[in-house]
């Protein structure tokens, strides 16, 4: 049996992994990381602990969905103590979090994907076909999410608006956009836009259109229960454990 650690355990996800883990079959949950206090119960004879080395020790796998500060904390322990295959579902890293996977990952299998849900892997491949092959259209990226999401635009959207630049072969820094407002002039060529809406409690939902002369093609992801990220973190888990040293997409874990 796979013992999986959750690191931010009190998070909306957490609590939903620690949920799903206990109707697995093939693992089951080691150990929580909690910094202060755990407000609800978890399953008898399972560790809670508030240091990062213990709590690495105590499992196989480590799933991380917690903060920027809190993962870059998981990464440096793990680097300089405990090595553990780790899936970091964390958004709104910046670069030096980022590359700071990358040298974690030198030493340990780490998964990384600002989205854990099969159907945005499938629209992924979608928008590289469409944005490649409608090189005129116009591409509109469009995100919903919940009033307590704090980074924006998401993760995911960022994710489908370097897609589609890549697929015409731009540079995503100098053609992205993030909003408009007064008279800013027409709408350039190249110019991808990513929107960002908050409001009520929106799990995710993720547009991206296509817009030419006479018709445009929309394609969209909703994700109806937070469950999915839970279910799909955990599936990759399992992938990532049978893996070498190395960071990997969650397209790696679904295509091979």
């Amino acid at each position: 049996m796979l013992g999986i650690g959750i690191f931010g355990a009190t998070g909306r996800i957490g609590k939903l992994l620690i949920e799903a883990l206990q109707k697995d079959k093939e693992a089951n949950l080691s150990c929580v990381y909690v910094r202060n206090e755990l407000q609800y119960s978890i399953p008898q004879g399972v560790l809670v602990t508030n240091d990062i080395s213990v709590f690495l020790e105590s499992s196989d796998l480590i799933i991380d969905f917690s903060s920027p500060e809190a993962t870059k904390l998981l990464l440096d322990t793990a680097i300089d103590k405990v090595q553990r295959p780790i899936v970091i579902g964390t958004t709104g890293l910046d670069k030096m979090q980022q590359d700071l996977m990358i040298v974690a990952s030198q030493k340990m299998p780490i998964l990384y994907a600002s989205n854990m849900s099969k159907g945005i892997v499938v629209l992924n491949k979608l928008v590289q076909i469409v944005s490649s092959t409608l090189k005129d259209s116009d591409i509109e990226i469009v995100e919903v999410h919940h009033r307590e999401k704090k980074d924006s635009p998401s993760g995911t959207a960022l994710r489908l608006a370097k897609t589609c630049a890549e697929a015409r072969e731009l540079d995503i820094n100098k053609v992205r956009i993030s909003g408009r407002d007064g008279m800013i002039g027409k709408r350039s060529k190249d110019e991808i836009a990513v929107m960002a809406l908050r409001g009520g409690d929106v799990v995710g939902r993720h547009s991206v259109g296509f817009y030419l002369d006479g018709e445009y093609i929309e394609l969209i992801h909703n994700a109806t229960s937070r469950m999915t990220f839970a279910n799909g973190a955990i599936d990759v888990g399992k992938w990532l454990v049978k893996q070498k040293n190395g960071l990997y997409s969650i397209e790696d874990a679904l295509t091979t």
